[in-house]
């Protein structure tokens, strides 16, 4: 059962750790606290919500005023997992967007659909040994590229015709507005040559769009597309 936000400023403190050395410390704190309470008390603190039968939890991370982090219930280790492609494993990223409810919550307003992103890192591009995919709001920039070259962008894997804050990434669209049937990893996996036999040199986001998504695969730090200072609130 999803619960609403706690306290914040409980859950960055919590979530401090996250930044340090140990790179064990998501893990600690969704299976070793949020599950546990969950699970005991009906309370999914220090984390913002968990869903014990869709298998995820929502924690606030420490960086930025609107992020956060949507993280397996289960050790699952990051986007190289063979976990996440198996079949019937939960569609993570559709979870996650659904999960943008707590950006609104912070950024005191509900923001456009454009304005909002996933991104989970490379293999060599994070700190966490637990899957873990942000939720906050998108470069203006990125934004603003992506509308400018929307009509490049098709329902199959491209380039995109412009570098993204200093990377190269593959580009495609998706036509629903959520992401119940559409899976990016599996999209990324069987749409890219050899992305399914590399899937850990991937870093993989998911910017809204007024009527559905554009998905965006690199070896880029995916995280740097995404803005936790979050301009478009302001």
């Amino acid at each position: 059962m999803v619960k609403p936000a706690a306290g914040v400023a409980l859950l960055v403190l919590l979530a401090a750790p996250c930044s340090a050395a140990d790179p064990n410390a998501l893990w600690q704190i969704v299976g070793g606290q949020c599950v546990p309470d969950e699970q005991q008390h009906h309370s999914p603190e220090p984390c913002a919500a968990v869903d014990l039968a869709g298998g995820y939890a929502v924690l606030k991370d420490i960086v930025g005023d609107t992020q956060f982090l949507l993280i397996p219930t289960t050790r699952v280790t990051g986007i190289e997992s063979p976990e996440i492609l198996a079949p019937g494993a939960p569609n993570y990223f559709a979870a996650a967007w659904r999960a943008r409810r707590f950006v609104d919550e912070r950024a005191h307003q509900e923001l456009p659909r454009e304005d909002l992103s996933l991104v989970i890192n490379a293999k060599d591009r994070r700190s966490q040994n637990q899957l873990h995919i942000h939720v906050d709001c998108m470069r203006l920039d990125v934004a603003a590229a992506l509308r400018e070259h929307a009509s490049a962008i098709s329902t199959h894997w491209a380039p995109f015709p412009v570098s993204l804050v200093g990377h190269d990434y593959m580009a495609m669209r998706i036509d629903q507005p959520d992401l119940t049937q559409a899976n990016p990893f599996l999209l990324l996996a069987d749409g890219i040559p050899g992305a399914r036999e590399d899937m850990g040199s991937y870093t993989l986001a998911v910017v809204g769009q007024p009527h559905g998504f554009v998905l965006l695969a690199g070896h880029g730090w995916g995280e740097a597309l995404q803005d936790h200072s979050c301009a478009a609130a302001h």
